[in-house]
């Protein structure tokens, strides 16, 4: 299946938004369900958006290895919840071109022994746990053999000579802690559940359970710390979500395994400890260590929020119990109406709260509480809409009004066909047109949703202040009703640090590059990112200003097709000790006057892509005459 790319929607801040605004309730305070229609469009809209980082060639998420075993088990339960399954060629894509062994520093920062194993015991359980919910997905035999086979390896690390058993973190047999075992019941517990007859890896999940509850991990509150100490004693580190989570999700998928009630008060003591004052919620919404002010997550952090709520939502779907429904509710809400940027990305803070941190990572653990909201079965139509990029426009010096091209993008699931009625509204004096399209879409059930696009010529006044202006539209078919936003930036400049909401319109082609914060966007190995700059039709000269380090190519266009190198760093050059403000001039290279602008693109890209230094890009400016 071709995957249709939004990738492109990156230059735009198109964003899917529901026409009144969702806020965090507060503490104590009840939120209503979405509808199941909503619930699911919206989780489509972020699945889809997720996947457009996939990297196909590597088969995962550029630049972390266990972080796209979890990425890829989150669209295995975006698939499973809502019938979709766009994305099973993605999953087995995976499967077959990362089973190998591996040097370190290809997928991993460790050597990959093969079946998804490394020397990092938590990383191969990770992996095992996607293959089994690929199993569940396509009931192909080759993807719970390799869940058994990944299990056969971490046993070999369980050790009762220390602390009594447990499993160890990494190969050294260094640490025993809460994620390694927290995953290994997890795991153990899913293959019994799927292997008719099976009594190994029922004893092995028992083991484990029982080992874990009486370890000290878990505190006199019930939240779970970390590991523990070489004395075997809780060291009391930092209550991870993550951790947290896998505890209820193992208790939960042991109970399902033996029916033995005696777990259940476990499992919600833990879930009832991660709500309550001293937990893990601030002002109702699910907070992170890393998440508070002051502090930043790492690469790690950024997922952990997502894995507590894939167990949240096992926890909910098991015991019915409202408190734990309403919370998914809540979060959902929360993570709709606050976290979202621009172009249907995902923070890392559900709260909102600034500075926020946008990435794959931050996208697929958000992505698991729009999922969690989505009903254990589906329903049996959705309507979803997205605009496809709407450029930044910079405005002409004369003073005369300028177009803009905005796409939008109906999706649909059910059975029988809808007429979808499409309206656009934009700012007073501003012209849309069509003002209204009708589309029929003829889905045939949940498994591939069918689209269709509308194209709209948005006239922007002259004299329209700088800044970002809205154009929304809206789909409607019967009961159904999904919105769509694009915030226009309106410029007469260019200047912005990377890694902020700033550069988000002149990103023409995000491709897998990568923003770890502000003033600081990189393209590793064969990865790139460009930018657009839409110069008014009458200019007859213009420059680039990158400041920018590492191993560097930059590249010039008029068409964002056809590059010239204009620069390229032939040294070795690591850690930005080449750091410098270089000036491009567009002139010769800018494309010829297309309605309203003439554009002008540049390229980064890695000049020693086989070592890991792309090239670095902190700020940039555009000048124009």
């Amino acid at each position: 299946m071709v995957l249709h790319r939004r990738t492109f929607r990156l230059l735009v801040a198109g964003a899917v938004t529901l026409a009144i605004a969702l806020v965090s309730p507060p503490a104590g305070a009840t939120t209503p369900p979405t509808d199941g229609p909503t619930a699911t469009a919206r989780a489509r809209v972020a699945a889809d958006e997720l996947m457009s980082s996939y990297e196909p060639d590597k088969a995962w998420f550029p630049s972390s290895w266990w972080n796209s075993a979890v990425a890829l088990q989150t669209i295995g339960d975006y698939m499973q919840r809502t019938g979709d399954r766009r994305y099973l060629g993605q999953l087995d894509n995976t499967f077959e071109k990362d089973k190998g062994v591996f040097p370190a520093g290809y997928l991993s920062g460790d050597p990959l022994l093969g079946n998804f194993t490394s020397r990092a015991i938590d990383d191969s359980e990770w992996w095992g746990l996607t293959w089994v919910q690929a199993y569940d997905l396509t009931k192909n035999p080759k993807y719970l053999d390799m869940a058994v086979k990944i299990a056969e390896y971490v046993e070999g690390y369980w050790d009762p000579s220390s602390c009594g058993g447990g499993v160890w973190w990494n190969g050294e047999r260094t640490y025993k802690n809460a994620v390694t075992n927290g995953l290994w019941i997890r795991l153990t517990a899913e293959l019994h559940n799927r292997m008719p007859h099976d009594k190994r890896w029922l004893g092995r999940a028992q083991e484990g359970w029982n080992w874990f509850t009486a370890s000290g991990m878990i505190n006199s509150a019930g939240l779970v710390n970390d590991g523990l100490r070489d004395d075997c004693t809780s060291n009391g580190d930092t209550v991870w979500s993550y951790n947290q989570g896998l505890a209820i999700g193992a208790g939960l998928e042991l109970y399902r395994a033996t029916n033995d009630a005696k777990i259940l008060p476990t499992v919600r003591r833990l879930a009832d400890a991660a709500i309550a004052p001293g937990g893990l919620v601030t002002d109702g919404v699910l907070t992170e260590y890393c998440d508070a002010p002051g502090r930043t997550c790492d690469d790690n952090g950024k997922q952990f929020k997502g894995i507590f709520m894939r167990y949240w939502m096992d926890l909910a779907d098991t015991t019915h119990d409202p408190r734990y429904t309403d919370f998914v509710a809540q979060q959902a809400a929360t993570v709709w109406g606050n976290d979202r940027d621009a172009s249907d990305r995902l923070g890392e803070r559900w709260s909102g709260a600034e500075p926020n941190v946008f990435d794959w990572r931050t996208q697929a653990s958000a992505l698991s509480a729009l999922i969690a909201a989505v009903p254990t079965v589906p329903p049996a139509r959705s309507l979803s809409a997205t605009t496809d990029p709407a450029l930044p426009v910079v405005m002409p010096a004369t003073g005369s009004a300028t177009h803009v091209k905005v796409q939008v993008d109906v999706q649909a699931t059910g059975l029988a066909p809808l007429q979808v009625v499409v309206r656009p509204a934009a700012p007073s004096g501003w012209t849309v047109t069509p003002a209204k399209t009708t589309v029929t879409l003829r889905p045939h059930g949940n498994a591939s949703p069918v689209h269709a696009s509308v194209p709209l010529d948005v006239t922007i006044p002259a004299g329209t202040a700088d800044g970002l202006h809205s154009v929304t539209a809206t789909a409607t078919s019967g009961s159904l009703s999904f919105s769509t936003r694009s915030d226009i930036l309106v410029a007469h400049n260019v200047d912005f640090d990377t890694g902020t909401a700033a550069e988000t319109p002149w990103l023409f082609d995000a491709d897998g590059s990568q923003s770890n914060g502000v003033q600081n966007r990189f393209a590793d190995g064969h990865s790139y990112f460009v930018y657009r700059f839409p110069f008014p039709a009458d200019t007859t000269s213009a420059s680039a200003t990158l400041t920018i380090d590492n191993e560097f190519v930059v590249q010039v266009s008029g068409d964002g097709q056809t590059w010239t190198t204009v620069a390229t760093e032939t040294n070795q050059e690591h850690d930005g000790n080449n750091k410098a403000a270089r000036t491009f001039d567009l002139t010769p290279y800018l494309g010829p006057a297309a309605g309203s602008s003439r554009a002008g693109y540049v390229r980064v890209s890695d000049s020693f892509p086989d070592d890991g230094w792309g090239g670095r890009v902190y700020h940039v400016t555009a000048t124009y005459n």
